[in-house]
């Protein structure tokens, strides 16, 4: 077994240990931005299938990559990086076999999204980037104010499927070993699911990335995002 495919191994194993028996098994996301598509086919060889990009670029020419479509072509791509609106057109019509867009965070891109799909009658799993940790750098919705895109999307974007929230942890706690983030994002989450009468199971949290995904599961995580764990350091 290759180097990479231990370390996959690895984190799969520490994911499910993690996992709660009464929920679905928490999916991994594996972050491949920068990382040469060779990686992506041994990693794909070795049973994963969901990978997640940065950059509307990057994810437009690996999806389109011969030899990613000869080898891998169930693979699902999630976008996990800021989306310009100007840049949406030519993302949903050139990238392929993409399964989410996790960082939806304003009516305006939501409405954009929601247009180019209803041209091409397609629809689209799509998750809410919320800013908990109130970082003026960071993208994604204030907390105060996610449950009115949530409703905006619900009541006039067919095409969007909304699975649920995501955030980006701040790095202070990170590094303070503090659950502050994950918290806010299960409170939002129980928000939701008070105001919609939505079953909390039904609502995806993805939170979580190399360095804290073990405690993002076990504060609630239903999406880890893990790229430098896997795939070694970024140069």
């Amino acid at each position: 077994m290759s180097e990479l495919a231990s370390r996959l191994k690895l984190i799969i194993q520490r994911v499910n240990e993690l996992s709660s028996p009464a929920r679905s098994p928490v999916r991994l996301i594996a972050i491949s931005k920068t990382k040469p598509v060779e990686d992506i086919i041994e990693l794909y060889r070795a049973g994963q299938r969901y990978f997640g990009e940065n950059y509307a670029e990057e994810l437009e020419k690996k999806s389109n990559d011969k030899l990613i479509q000869t080898h891998c072509p169930d693979i699902r791509w999630h976008f996990v990086g800021h989306l310009q609106r100007k840049k949406v057109p030519r993302f949903l019509t050139r990238v392929t076999n993409l399964d989410c867009v996790q960082t939806v965070d304003s009516i305006e891109l939501a409405d954009r999204l929601n247009m180019i799909l209803k041209q091409q009658s397609q629809k689209l799993n799509v998750l809410l980037q919320i800013n908990t940790s109130n970082e003026k750098q960071k993208y994604g919705i204030d907390r105060k104010q996610f449950l009115s895109l949530y409703d905006y999307i619900q009541k006039n974007c067919p095409t969007l499927i909304c699975q649920g929230l995501m955030t980006i942890g701040s790095l202070d706690n990170v590094q303070a070993a503090s659950d502050q983030d994950f918290q806010v994002l299960v409170q939002c989450r129980k928000d939701l699911c008070e105001k919609y009468n939505r079953n909390l199971n039904d609502i995806e949290l993805s939170m979580g990335m190399s360095h804290d995904y073990e405690r993002a599961i076990q504060a609630g995580s239903t999406i880890v995002r893990v790229g430098s764990s896997i795939f070694g350091p970024r140069r």
